[in-house]
């Protein structure tokens, strides 16, 4: 069964450490200590993962991002993408191969991840944790027993 997880980005960036940078892979743009829980997760539990980016929307470990940015999903930025161009990459990128969504994001996705995903194929395993530091835990741990999440069904949906 072919996984697709959804991580989220997060505030810390590398550009925040060494404003000097030039563009990076998204896959060595976030440094938040819950992005990283989420992407060694994504990367031993699924087959391929996707940061959901307030400016950017969905993307890929080896796309790239030019410069730094503080945009957030909810807080109606300008730059904030929309659900539609969310949408429109969707196809694009052709996100819809997938057979299962692991969804490693907090709730206020939840209303775009209705849009977007086929929730009869979609499982998140994080959503009976409550508080931050509890999903760190988690992520953590599922990592170092090699063991996943209890809400993450890895057999056929």
């Amino acid at each position: 069964m072919k996984q697709l997880a959804i991580i989220p980005c997060g505030a810390k960036k590398a550009w925040d450490a060494d404003p000097g940078l030039g563009p990076l892979p998204v896959k060595h743009v976030y440094q938040s200590t819950f992005h990283q829980l989420c992407r060694a997760y994504a990367e031993a539990f699924t087959d391929q993962w996707t940061v959901l980016s307030g400016k950017h929307g969905f993307m890929y470990p080896q796309e790239r991002i030019d410069a730094n940015y503080d945009v957030t999903f909810g807080k109606k930025q300008r730059e904030e993408v929309s659900t539609e161009f969310c949408l429109q990459q969707w196809q694009t990128k052709q996100m819809g191969e997938y057979d299962q969504y692991v969804v490693l994001l907090g709730r206020k996705f939840n209303p775009l991840i209705a849009r977007l995903l086929p929730m009869e194929r979609t499982v998140f395993p994080l959503r009976d944790y409550r508080g931050m530091g509890y999903m760190q835990q988690a992520l953590k741990q599922a990592v170092g027993n090699n063991r996943p999440l209890p809400g993450h069904a890895q057999e056929q949906l």
